[in-house]
């Protein structure tokens, strides 16, 4: 009887070693467009990519994209197929795509059996791919976390702004109390330059060595760039619109050095 529960902790820490959540605090602060543009970039340098919509109540990867997927997460999570059924494949941006279904709020919040049973067909479809990316849903709710649990490296998305930051560190205090061997890295976004980037990186792991005695690393400063905005608008990647723009050339920064420490 005392074995069973300790399995179980057991089974929720394995973490699968070629996923990527993509993680904030907060919304706003471009967390699935940075999702999607890393993916083509990790696309770009040769790996099979996977995009995973885990933005369970909001999901809008597939409205970025452009995509309309004949089947996605909703018809997954009702057992109307499978999920590997589920993954379309983006011709422009070279990766594959499991949707989410947009407006259906309520599957954020599905039963804690159902979502271990997602996680569970996540982590066997996941050797299929060099690389899968969970763009993760805004906030600190249990989907959220237990998805992010998952995968092996967990990039926590943040601004300048004071709310961003907070929000920031509420995930990563979280994060790190469920597992205190998380790999959490932070990327600074929409930065005005890159070493106002560095400082408000600054700010948030003060606050993390001070009160969490821990010091995630920063994974890299994506700076503002009214590009990134045109190529959403259009629903275009930014590495296929903008390909020359300063935030097409620091995405890329980061996928070369995601994939040299892994």
């Amino acid at each position: 009887m005392i074995e069973a529960p300790m399995m179980e902790r057991e089974e929720q820490q394995k973490t699968c070693a070629n996923m990527l959540a993509v993680a904030s605090g907060k919304g706003g602060v471009g967390k699935t467009w940075l999702s999607v543009t890393l993916s083509q970039a990790l696309a770009r340098d040769g790996k099979r990519v996977l995009l995973f919509d885990g933005d369970l109540g909001l999901a809008n990867v597939d409205i970025q994209l452009g995509l309309h997927p004949s089947n996605d997460l909703g018809g997954v999570l009702d057992g109307s197929y499978e999920l590997k059924e589920a993954a379309t494949h983006h011709d422009t941006g070279g990766f594959d795509v499991i949707a989410g279904r947009s407006g259906t709020g309520s599957l954020a919040n599905i039963p804690a059996v159902r979502l271990k049973q997602l996680m569970s067909d996540l982590t066997d479809l996941a050797p299929s791919y060099d690389r899968v990316i969970l763009d993760l849903g805004a906030g600190l709710e249990r989907t959220v976390r237990d998805l992010a649990a998952v995968a092996r490296t967990t990039l926590v998305v943040a601004t300048d702004e004071p709310t961003s930051l907070t929000d920031a560190y509420a995930f990563i205090k979280l994060a790190h109390m469920q597992n205190p061997e998380a790999d959490l890295r932070v990327v600074i976004n929409m930065a005005t330059s890159p070493a106002e980037g560095e400082r408000t990186y600054a700010t948030l792991l003060k606050a993390c060595e001070s009160f969490l005695k821990i010091s995630p690393p920063l994974a890299g400063v994506i700076r503002r760039d009214s590009k990134v905005k045109d190529a959403i608008r259009h629903q275009v990647p930014l590495l296929i619109r903008h390909p020359n723009s300063q935030a097409a050339s620091d995405i890329e920064a980061l996928a070369g050095r995601l994939n040299s420490k892994n």
